[in-house]
């Protein structure tokens, strides 16, 4: 069955980070998408069928900077629902295919942009990562121990998290209204903008008097030592998130710690929690709190996740073409999401990708340098 995004055309401008991460997410459930890839690909750390973020689309070498290449954009963007990109603002519209020249060719065309400041505003123009968006979007200012510095959360939480997911939002919002204005518009997606509406509770709980504006003493951010995460005995961990009362009656249970012990100092509770912890190793505390409702489980590496009984019955990790990944997520009844081709070599389809889009003389495009 086809997934719940079939019949949906959408053009990407290839980039790093956020923007494939959102087109990926889109390939998987269904939409045929058609890459364009500078000569030579993106940067990338690895290679090119590693470059999991690229899987599910064909990869069109196309070199933006010719002359004759923003007619070639245009061409595709006339047939599709959606364009991504993830340039600095003004960079589409210097090479040709901005918004204005998009919607001048299809004015149903949502226009999705990708970038961590936004399209306008004083730090626009300006250069950042993931950790910068996080910073001054108050996002990571949270997360850490008292008396500690912030903790780095990889880039999960920026670049995916706050970015590629919203843009991914973004464009099928604007698909959906378009169906019914017949009108596009450009979905302005920031990073900086996604990551501060991931706080969106925590403001809750501070105007509420149930959050402190500090690190590592609240409820949620190790503060508690019922939702912490704690070492055993062989250098393993297990995390805690035994919030709810009953939760955390099975939680001293199974632990071995009585029912009554002082809930109230979180000091003395961590201090004898950690030192119950470090009687065994991480497994055989796993294997104690298996198929509890305690909200205790083992820290499992990148490697030892799909190995995991419950992972491996969901199918929550395949290896495709011997690469082992994330499955496609979420889960459809009716219309499944499915991994269809691997990450391509930049300008691997070009041929093929535009041909099926119904691009005509593609030997001329490729005898003139347009496309490779």
């Amino acid at each position: 069955m086809p997934g719940p995004l079939a019949g949906l055309k959408i053009v990407e401008i290839a980039g790093i980070g956020p923007a494939p991460f959102a087109a990926m997410l889109l390939a998987d459930l269904g939409a045929d998408i058609i890459r364009i890839d500078r000569p030579g690909g993106t940067l990338r750390l690895g290679a090119a069928e590693h470059d999991l973020l690229n899987r599910g689309r064909p990869s069109v070498a196309v070199d933006l900077k010719h002359p004759d290449a923003a007619a070639l954009v245009l061409d595709l963007a006339s047939r599709a629902d959606a364009l991504i990109e993830g340039f600095r603002p003004g960079v589409a519209e210097r090479l040709g295919f901005g918004p204005e020249a998009c919607a001048a060719v299809n004015p149903r065309l949502v226009y999705g942009r990708m970038t961590g400041w936004g399209q306008d505003g004083p730090l626009a123009q300006t250069a950042g990562h993931d950790l910068t968006y996080l910073s001054l979007a108050g996002t990571l200012h949270p997360i850490g121990r008292a008396g500690g510095p912030p903790q780095v959360p990889v880039n999960l939480l920026g670049d995916f998290g706050g970015g590629g997911l919203f843009l991914a939002l973004g464009v099928l919002a604007a698909v959906f209204e378009a169906r019914t204005s017949g009108l596009g518009q450009v979905v302005d997606a920031a990073i900086v903008d996604g990551a501060a509406v991931l706080s969106t509770m925590l403001y809750g709980m501070l105007h509420g008097g149930h959050w402190r504006d500090e690190r590592g003493v609240n409820l949620l951010d190790t503060g508690a030592p019922f939702y912490d995460v704690y070492e055993c005995s062989d250098g393993g961990h297990v995390s805690v998130g035994a919030l709810e009362p009953q939760f955390y009656a099975a939680f001293l249970d199974r632990l071995g710690l009585p029912a009554d012990i002082d809930r109230s100092s979180w000091d003395d509770l961590r201090t004898a929690i950690a030192t119950r912890f470090k009687e065994r190793t991480r497994d055989e505390w796993a294997a104690t709190f298996d198929g509890s409702d305690a909200c205790v489980a083992p820290v499992l590496s990148l490697l030892e996740a799909p190995s995991h009984p419950h992972l491996a019955a969901r199918g929550t990790f395949v290896t495709r073409d011997g690469v082992l990944q994330p499955a496609p997520a979420p889960r459809f009844s009716r219309t499944p999401a499915t991994l269809t081709t691997r990450p391509p070599q930049p300008g691997e389809h070009s041929r093929t990708a535009l041909e099926s889009w119904g691009i005509s003389e593609v030997d001329t495009l490729i005898t003139s340098g347009v496309v490779l």
